[in-house]
């Protein structure tokens, strides 16, 4: 987005670093993309959602049901995903599911990352992710620089959770986001966000700052915020 700035020599790094559980199963795996932050993300740009800024930021959660997606290019890729951290600052603390169109057809996976390391996928063989499944995701700081991702498909009955250690982490925003890193967003109809908390309050609860992600022309909106702050949706208007 705005050009977004992907380098090819960024991509290399990342898929020669990719750290994976099982081999990659899909383009998405072997891309290695990064759903990094970048300084511009605090005006929108490649995120769309909403950010909770200040300080202490200890959790983080939040529920959808997985969009049914259509490719209007190769190139596009995004993630809806719930993380600590990214909103001006330079790690971020993310889990959500990916949905991936180097094939040419829209291949869902599960994937966390604990960013600048580079981003992990999961075995779609044990975490298996279809459009229409219900995905509940949270993110949350277990003291001593460590932080729990924690993703759920409760249409399918899975759960994964993982700690990782990350000390550069600053804990100063927490989002509920739907990002592409290639600057190119599938079709992905409505996505309706629900259960959004921060810190066991209502996102709503901390004033958060609404995103749209823009390449000059809005590529997807985000509405307010609704059920007591608790729920809002991203619809997409172009690639």
């Amino acid at each position: 987005m705005r050009k977004f700035l992907i380098r090819a020599a960024t991509l290399a790094a990342a898929a020669t670093t990719l750290a994976a559980p099982v081999a990659p199963t899909t383009a998405a795996a072997a891309q290695g993309l990064s759903f990094r932050p970048l300084s511009y993300n605090i005006n929108g740009y490649n995120w769309g959602g909403y950010a909770a800024t200040g300080s202490g930021f200890t959790s983080v959660s939040a529920s959808w049901t997985e969009p049914h997606a259509t490719c209007n290019s190769t190139n596009d890729l995004y993630a809806p995903w719930v993380g600590i951290d990214g909103y001006g600052t330079s790690t971020v603390e993310q889990t959500g599911v990916a949905t991936d169109c180097s094939s040419g057809s829209p291949v869902d996976q599960a994937w966390y990352e604990m960013y600048p390391a580079s981003p992990v996928y999961l075995s779609t063989g044990s975490y298996p992710v279809s459009a229409g499944d219900v995905i509940n995701a949270s993110v949350t700081y277990a003291g001593s620089s460590k932080y729990t991702l924690k993703l759920t498909d409760s249409s399918r009955g899975w759960t994964y959770t993982t700690t990782k250690s990350l000390s550069s982490g600053q804990r100063a925003s927490a989002e509920v986001i739907i990002e592409s890193p290639t600057g190119a967003y599938p079709n992905f109809g409505t996505l309706n966000f629900s259960s959004a908390t921060v810190n066991g309050k209502s996102l709503g609860s901390f004033n958060p700052v609404a995103l749209d992600p823009s390449n000059g022309a809005y590529e997807a909106r985000t509405s307010a915020l609704g059920s007591g702050g608790t729920s809002f949706s991203e619809t997409y208007l172009q690639e």
